[in-house]
């Protein structure tokens, strides 16, 4: 796989067939994937004379909107059109490397996500045989070997040229002679359809066409999607037509605006006690049992379980260690938990009796999605918790836990780590519940535990002036550590891994028994240090740790449980939180630190929603 093929990718597709001005609906559902993270944009109308008009320019979508205004209005009058938004990988984001891309006539217009592996040699084939590209890029490759396959039947010549494409790729495709077809190609990487009444739809996140409609259709793996104004029709590779799955969008437009806040992330911040409401509710049935119904296991196969393995990447494998906590915990059964990108390199071993649980908020995350068909590979039971209905990983996982947590809009995760926390909570209690290692009455205290912390979560939101005045404070500092024990440890990770995402300094994690044996070595005198100490029997050796940076210089800023004053003497900042379980303490220990992050990264002027070099989603190994 070559270099390339590892960059962070998520660029954001629209195609759409219908009644209405396609220019209107393609900016609108560009702008609605702008979070995506991208570095120039394009568009491509069939205008009512019947030729393709491209426009496209590097940069962001103010300046594709500026080249727009200046266009012929007859050029743009067409009821179909394609979009995309770009992160670069091949080629630099110049406006001659902006999607979309044509063949040689201009009469095919090709929009992708993803990197083709073999573009190098399908170009020089092509300009062997006499075409002339005039962009660095693997897409415009597309284009022209589209071209070369076209006899009149466009979702055949597409079929044709994937057929020799390697990598990963959504493809959208548009042709002049065809006023009412747009095609759709994927694999590997997402591609959803928008269904309406005279116009449907086309785009890498439904997010694009939810102001038009809600109802919406998954396209599987080596699918192909023929959109027309009347109706949908998908294949597979072979062009024979096969059925898939609607389903229906639960959220509206005003979920993905910002209502009034700078930042999406400082809404989805504010919105995590009702996204824990809506993870966590009727999770019970009538008899005080805790229901599961998603990890579709009999009651045997779980207790004949022999270990569980938890993947997961970036923020999700920190919610995936604090599972290992829990479930061992609950459930007595032993737990691994892998960075993804690694999972399936080491050959794991599995077997029917492992249960590998998938943590991914966009369902797409590729490493994990790898990682997923290893284990299934392997006859190993998968259940993936995600965010995203209809997501590749929840397809091809045995069953689906779905977190309930409405769109997150900043690439840093706040409300979708939160809920992927619960759901692990979740998965220990009922697994401890069907093996018999914990009673009901113990289940039920526990889910009651659980089901109190969104009160928990608002009150600590209410407390959080103090946090933004001491974030400001520090701001110009290029260094801090975070340190915890027990799920103290993976919040720590977690809050150094918002800190480098949003702030660019250098940030890490660490057991906090582990500082002396080499981190304590980055402690200088006014290096900020946050210790994650909710009440624990541990506190009095976290204490011991504490003691140990301030005494080389740190400033210490110590997140603690309300009435624990053990932290005081050794705190230079104390940051108080609600008691709770130690166990579920995560949820409200990560509402200081993204606060925190936040705020750190606006007092040095940065975006807080894009942050650079960054996307929502890992789409390529």
């Amino acid at each position: 796989m070559s270099a390339s093929a590892y960059a962070l990718r998520m660029c954001g597709i629209v195609g759409y067939v219908g009644e209405r001005s396609a220019l209107d609906v393609v900016v609108e559902g560009l702008k609605r994937l702008e979070y995506r993270g991208y570095d120039s944009a394009g568009v491509a109308i069939r205008d009512d004379a019947g030729e393709l008009t491209v426009i496209r320019k590097a940069g962001k979508l103010a300046n594709l909107q500026a080249a727009l205004a200046e266009a012929s209005e007859a050029d743009l009058t067409g009821t179909l059109g394609i979009g995309h938004t770009r992160w670069a990988t091949h080629g630099a984001p110049t406006d001659r490397n902006a999607h979309p891309h044509t063949d040689c006539q201009g009469a095919v217009a090709v929009v992708h996500n993803g990197t083709l592996e073999n573009f190098e040699v399908l170009r020089d084939g092509l300009e062997h045989r006499g075409h002339t590209l005039l962009s660095e890029t693997d897409t415009e490759a597309v284009a022209h070997l589209i071209e070369e396959q076209y006899d009149g039947d466009l979702a055949a010549a597409v079929r044709t040229v994937c057929a020799g494409l390697e990598g990963s790729y959504v493809l959208v495709v548009t042709h002049r002679d065809h006023p009412d077809l747009v095609i759709g190609a994927r694999r590997n990487l997402p591609l959803v359809v928008g269904l309406g009444e005279g116009e449907n739809f086309l785009a890498s996140d439904v997010t694009a066409f939810i102001a038009h409609t809600r109802t919406a259709r998954a396209i599987d793996q080596d699918q192909f999607v023929e959109l027309r104004r009347e109706g949908v029709r998908v294949t597979d590779a072979q062009g024979t037509e096969v059925d898939g799955e609607v389903f229906h969008v639960d959220w509206d437009t005003a979920a993905a605006e910002k209502a009034g806040y700078e930042y999406f992330m400082l809404k989805e911040i504010d919105e995590q006690p009702e996204a824990l409401r809506e993870t966590a509710l009727g999770r019970v049935d009538v008899h005080g049992r805790l229901m599961l119904d998603e990890l579709a296991m009999s009651d045997e196969d779980v207790q004949g379980l022999s270990q569980v393995i938890v993947v997961g990447c970036g923020s999700a494998y920190h919610s995936g260690l604090v599972a290992k906590y829990a479930i061992e915990r609950w459930a007595r059964l032993p737990v691994q938990v892998e960075m993804a990108s690694e999972f399936r390199y080491r050959d794991p071993v599995l077997d029917r009796h492992t249960l590998v649980v998938a943590i991914s908020q966009s369902g797409e995350t590729a490493d994990t999605l790898e990682a997923v068909r290893h284990a299934r590979r392997q006859r190993a039971s998968v259940l993936a918790i995600t965010n995203t209905v209809g997501s590749s990983i929840a397809r091809e996982s045995d069953a689906t836990f779905y977190t309930r947590g409405g769109p997150e809009v900043a690439v840093a995760s706040t409300k979708a780590v939160m809920t992927q926390l619960v759901a692990v909570y979740l998965v220990g209690l009922y697994l401890a519940q069907v093996r018999g290692y914990r009673d009901g009455d113990e289940i039920r205290s526990h889910f009651a535990d659980l089901a109190h912390t969104p009160d928990l979560v608002a009150a600590v939101l209410g407390r959080m002036d103090p946090v933004r005045k001491l974030a400001r404070e520090i701001a110009s500092c290029e260094r801090v550590l975070f340190l915890g024990r027990h799920v103290g440890y993976p919040m720590a990770m977690e809050g150094a891994l918002k800190l480098k995402e949003l702030a660019y300094v250098s940030a890490e994690g660490f057991p906090a028994g582990e500082i002396k044996h080499g981190p304590i070595a980055l402690i200088e005198k006014g290096t900020p240090v946050v210790v994650i100490a909710p009440r624990h029997a541990l506190t009095p050796k976290l204490v011991t740790n504490v003691q140990e940076v301030r005494a080389r210089g740190a400033r210490t800023i110590v997140i603690a449980t309300d009435g624990d004053d053990s932290m005081v003497p050794h705190a230079d900042e104390l940051i108080r939180i609600p008691d709770t379980k130690s166990l579920l303490s995560p949820l409200l220990t990560l509402v200081p630190m993204q606060i925190l992050a936040a705020e750190f990264a606006m007092a040095r002027g940065l975006d807080v929603d894009q942050p650079r070099n960054l996307a929502k989603s890992v789409t390529v190994e």
